[in-house]
């Protein structure tokens, strides 16, 4: 059995290799590629002898996956799997599983910290101390007592309801799926726009979400509300959020994810929109994070090899 970890995953070389060893039989053959590369072609020439293959968020698309001939398995580590020509594998049959879990805490502390940004001003408070300046013009808010939604409350919106809670936020929430939590009230989308001063997205990307957050829901938002996105950027229409905030529609973003994975075209709408703070896609990027998903990676490989599946993904 060849298992083709074909992009680094985040952790120091040695160490992955050994967390691999220790975990996977010793039937199973490893190959690592530290670099990341993106042409078909050398893709495939990666994973043409693969039964596994380990990826992170590099695109897989139609070409490549049928390309690897052998491939039997995907262990994506990352939650996503919208970079995967999914339709293919289903054709092939090959299991694809996803890393679920790994990294809830860290896109938490990403929005808070987006948050707290666009609260307290922090940006500009930086470059008034720099300037000789004072507090002038940059009072900012609490969030003890805000409205707050979350839109999504898959594993990550969830732990991000509970952080919004222990700030003192009343918790509002809109999802695919209702769940019995204490003290989060759900509510159709436009009432969980309208309504709240802050509003989190946590949205797997499909038919049903791309462009979900578009000109006319962006308008049901309060003038002071911030829009957050950790999610995945097609999620919301970029330049209808840039016109909202340029306009004075809505007050701030926080935004992680764009329609690309970095580096994002200097043109972009969001890059010299008002009161963005803009980030790299890297919530899910902690040291800590980054070794759960290496442990979930190779767990999905070890029962998958014994036939018993998990984080399967359809």
């Amino acid at each position: 059995m060849k298992l083709v970890i074909i992009e680094p995953l985040g952790v120091e070389d040695e160490k992955l290799l050994q967390m691999a060893k220790e975990a996977l039989p010793e039937s199973v053959e490893i190959t690592y590629y530290n670099t990341r590369v993106t042409d078909t072609d050398t893709l495939i020439e990666r994973g043409k002898d693969a039964d596994i293959i380990a990826v992170s968020n590099l695109p897989l698309n139609a070409d490549v996956i049928r390309g690897c001939a052998n491939l039997k398995m995907l262990a994506v580590a990352f939650t996503g799997v919208d970079h995967i020509a999914m339709d293919v594998c289903r054709e092939r049959g090959i299991t694809v599983c996803n890393c679920s879990g790994y990294s809830n805490a860290a896109v938490a502390d990403l929005v808070f910290g987006m948050i707290v940004a666009l609260y307290r001003n922090l940006p500009a408070c930086g470059q008034a101390v720099r300037n000789g300046k004072t507090k002038d013009g940059l009072i900012g808010f609490e969030l003890e007592g805000k409205k707050f939604g979350v839109v999504g409350t898959g594993a990550i919106g969830l732990k991000v309801a509970a952080v919004a809670q222990a700030f003192g936020c009343q918790v509002y929430a809109y999802s695919r799926t209702k769940k019995e939590i204490p003290g989060i009230t759900y509510v159709d989308l436009d009432t969980l726009l309208a309504e709240c001063d802050i509003v989190s997205l946590h949205t797997p990307l499909n038919d049903g979400t791309r462009g979900l957050i578009n000109g006319e829901r962006l308008a049901k938002m309060k003038p002071n509300a911030v829009l957050i996105n950790t999610s995945r950027g097609p999620v919301v229409d970029s330049a209808a959020l840039a016109e909202a905030l340029n306009s004075g529609k809505i007050a701030g973003a926080g935004i992680d994810v764009f329609e690309g994975e970095p580096p994002i075209p200097a043109d972009h709408p969001l890059l010299t929109a008002k009161n963005v703070i803009a980030t790299p896609h890297i919530g899910f990027a902690t040291k800590e994070a980054l070794v759960k998903r290496a442990v979930i990676v190779f767990d999905n490989i070890v029962k998958w090899m014994a036939g018993t599946p998990q984080n399967v993904m359809k």
